[in-house]
């Protein structure tokens, strides 16, 4: 009783089951079989399966009714998916485009022709070519860009200093010249004389740009009586 319950319900959907056939259509990013390789079609990731031919059509056997999601495996190819309705009764499955994403409940109006027919949209490029001498890339480079500005002032520089007013220079050697003391004697380490040379400089900075001069000393009144004195004598 039980093995003919078994072999009749085996029967049921054995009849119930049905053949996907279909074709890959060869195009610009897949151009024949031997440019595939060994590729497969499958349903629900893996559920069922079948392989494609030389000519490019496939066949997936015994397929119950649902709902399925219908891809290519390749490995240099992508291919688009589609959404196969396999119906329980004797009409032809129903073929939609798929959306990787959208929910399988969602319905659309858009219908494809069966025998079903898939083509490769992508193709893999796992190798880049090396590129060429670039030599505006190479000045666009921040390191390079430096270095071309640190050679153009080195080559400036006398220029600019040949240009420059005495005073000027003057007081530009001799803030070189106390910024060099300052850094002998830090390194010394002897730090008073360095930061008095630096207040110093920093006295000279104030002076410059309020633009008092240097006050210097006057003489007293004894050594002028000293020198009246004397050119009387005279």
């Amino acid at each position: 009783m039980k093995r003919s319950i078994l072999f009749f319900l085996s029967l049921v959907c054995t009849v119930l089951a049905f053949d996907l056939q279909g074709r890959v259509q060869w195009n610009e990013h897949c151009s024949g079989a031997a440019e595939l390789g060994q590729a497969k079609v499958v349903l629900d990731n893996g559920l069922r399966k079948g392989s494609i031919t030389q000519d490019g059509t496939f066949t997936i056997p015994d397929v119950p009714p649902g709902i399925y999601i219908l891809s290519v495996i390749a490995h240099d190819h992508v291919f688009e998916k589609l959404r196969v309705d396999v119906l329980e009764t004797d009409t032809l499955p129903e073929v939609h485009p798929y959306v990787p994403g959208t929910p399988l409940s969602s319905s659309t109006a858009v219908s494809l022709p069966y025998p079903i027919q898939m083509s490769a949209v992508h193709r893999l490029n796992f190798y880049t070519e090396r590129e060429g001498f670039n030599l505006v890339g190479m000045f666009k480079n921040p390191m390079m860009m430096m270095m071309l500005f640190g050679g153009g002032l080195v080559f400036a520089m006398p220029y600019i200093m040949k240009n420059l007013d005495p005073e000027a220079l003057q007081t530009l050697e001799k803030r070189q010249a106390t910024i060099s003391s300052i850094q002998s004697s830090i390194h010394s380490g002897d730090l008073k004389s360095g930061i008095s040379a630096l207040m110093q400089m920093g006295d000279e900075d104030a002076n410059a740009a309020t633009g008092k001069p240097q006050t210097e000393s006057k003489p007293s009144g004894s050594s002028l009586k000293q020198r009246s004195g004397r050119n009387k004598k005279r």
